[in-house]
């Protein structure tokens, strides 16, 4: 295992809060030689309201717990169904830069879903991936000490109802997709493509390293 390699962590079904908490640790104690991670998760329904979030963006949250954290941007659902991807990347060892990680990104996703013949598009202004205008992935980053966390989710084939609960990361009347709307599709498979793309776009070919399924 080398500095250069990307460890990946599928961790399953797992609750928001102990993920959150882990990444913050794990971006406060690694150095110069600790690996860049990929950890790959769903979680059980809940909303994650972002730094500046506007609590006018909460419409009627009912039972779906809402979390307050330290990414950007303004509120969104995460829940079963959904692929959620949170690259804790050292962009100041990397060089990449905070655009060139969010661009990639979106780029790795807009790559996944062009295997699955859906074409994709970004929109100006609005971060994420769209197909026709409508979402289909979000973004959200964190970047601390020029190290990278929180990430993408991505709506492969979950219930989209607690999203008409919110203004999706802040859009009034933004419509929400899943994958499994324009095709058949596995979890497992397209988080397989999700870990290969991302690993390509953002440079780790060949350098992909899968370890234990746990928390570090």
């Amino acid at each position: 295992m080398s500095v250069s390699d990307l460890l990946v962590r599928r961790l399953g079904l797992m609750d928001y809060e102990p993920v959150w908490h882990a990444m913050q640790a794990f971006t406060d104690r690694r150095d110069v030689n600790t690996p860049d991670e990929l950890w790959l998760v769903e979680h059980p329904p809940v909303f994650t309201q972002g730094q500046a979030g506007r609590a006018e963006h909460l419409l009627a949250p009912g039972d779906i717990p809402v979390i307050q954290v330290d990414r950007g941007g303004q509120v969104t659902y995460h829940g079963p169904g959904q692929i959620v991807a949170y690259p804790l990347i050292d962009i100041s060892r990397s060089q990449m830069g905070v655009r060139a990680l969010v661009t990639g990104i979106e780029q790795a996703i807009i790559d996944v879903l062009k295997s699955y013949s859906v074409d994709a598009q970004l929109v100006k202004g609005a971060p994420g991936v769209y197909v026709d205008g409508v979402k289909i992935a979000s973004l959200g980053l964190r970047i601390r000490r020029g190290k990278s966390f929180h990430g993408l989710a991505f709506n492969i084939n979950m219930d989209l109802e607690p999203f008409q609960r919110i203004n999706p990361c802040g859009y009034k009347g933004l419509q929400v997709t899943n994958l499994s709307a324009f095709t058949e599709v596995d979890m497992v498979e397209a988080e397989e493509r999700l870990i290969t793309s991302l690993g390509k776009v953002l440079g780790y070919n060949g350098r992909l390293r899968l370890v234990g399924g746990g928390l570090p």
